[in-house]
């Protein structure tokens, strides 16, 4: 939790101050400014406007904005030593993909209305009336459990590859540890940390990679459930 608020408050602390800038017509000065704004830009018209259409996009953009840093600046977080992960666990994953369930929903609902969003959940088909009848509520239902899956999968996605990089930093430490005193500490103690440092890399590519994942997947969910067909 303590992670998650850091995360907060230093995405405050940079977007807000940037879009302060932004807004007085100030040109983009320095490489962290450049670089947010490529960031920014590229959630924008390379995520949003193709996952979800350029006429409904940017009402979402700053939604996927603030997904996209807080899973990135809490995958980042995790990178750090004793520190925790606050996407290495179930609470935080979960809530994420609640609330991209609940913008799912919601704008869905606003699009098509609410009863026209649930009804559009059913494909159209030509069946005679009493097959509709028997065949219509089974496709609904499965459809709103698909539905839910999608997301617990999007939560657990997350939990699983953050989750994963940590154990086997954890193993390989241990392995440190575990020979201390013997002479094959001698050659297990370099290969660990070559094999920790390597790992730690490709760690810092996936913080950024599942960030992207987990925005790219909200966006695609917003999309199907504002353009149903």
């Amino acid at each position: 939790m303590v992670l998650e608020v850091v995360a907060a408050l230093f995405i405050c602390t940079v977007f807000i101050r940037l879009a302060n800038r932004v807004s007085k017509g100030d040109r983009p000065q320095g490489r962290l400014w450049n670089l947010f704004e490529s960031m920014l830009v590229f959630i924008r018209n390379d995520v949003a406007r193709p996952a979800i259409g350029s006429h409904d996009a940017d009402k979402f953009v700053p939604f996927l904005w603030t997904m996209f840093f807080f899973v990135l600046t809490c995958n980042l977080l995790g990178l750090v030593p004793w520190a925790g992960s606050a996407t290495g666990a179930l609470a935080t994953t979960g809530a994420l993909a609640l609330i991209t369930f609940a913008a799912v929903v919601g704008s869905g609902m606003m699009k098509l209305g609410p009863i026209h969003f649930w009804t559009a959940q059913v494909p159209h088909m030509d069946l005679p009336l009493p097959l509709a009848i028997l065949l219509k509520p089974m496709i609904f239902v499965i459809e709103v459990v698909g539905m839910l899956i999608k997301h617990f999968i999007l939560a657990m996605r997350l939990l699983a590859n953050m989750m994963a990089g940590h154990l086997v930093l954890a193993v390989l430490v241990g392995f440190i540890a575990a020979t201390a005193g013997h002479m094959a500490w001698y050659g297990v103690a370099p290969a660990s940390v070559l094999g920790a440092t390597a790992l730690s890399l490709l760690e810092l590519f996936v913080a950024f990679l599942q960030a992207y994942i987990f925005t790219f997947l909200s966006a695609l969910f917003i999309g199907m459930a504002v353009h149903p067909h």
